[in-house]
């Protein structure tokens, strides 16, 4: 592809192991989506878009260029993933800070506090 072309850059073949299923992505393959999804994420927030599959015409316009690195850089379940647990953090942020601001107290997340260890050091 050169600097003038029109084609769109497409994603590096999939690999695949001897039996034929897929392999799982490589640390370096996870670091370059979540820094595509960095990326887009940062896009959407300049552009005041919370939901980007909600207002998918919004997000397609504004930030295509990221779109179309995180869309390469990502399996698409977790593209839609990230864009699910994105809204799910903004609303369970705007719920905390509901709680607080009527005088009550959040509890840590249990969940939180395992992470990191086995099920046998629980």
């Amino acid at each position: 592809m050169g600097w003038f072309s029109t084609s769109t850059p497409t994603a590096p073949p999939k690999r695949v192991s001897a039996d034929g299923t897929p392999e799982a992505p490589s640390r370096n393959d996870r670091q370059h989506c979540w820094e595509a999804r960095d990326a887009y994420f940062a896009c959407l927030d300049r552009h005041d878009i919370l939901d980007a599959l909600k207002d998918e015409a919004a997000a397609n316009k504004n930030c295509a260029g990221e779109s179309q690195k995180f869309d390469m850089n990502c399996a698409q379940t977790w593209v839609k993933h990230f864009k699910q647990r994105r809204v799910a953090e903004y609303q369970r942020k705007k719920a905390i800070e509901k709680i607080e601001a009527q005088g009550g107290t959040v509890l840590p997340d249990p969940a939180a506090s395992t992470k990191g260890t086995t099920a046998a050091a629980r």
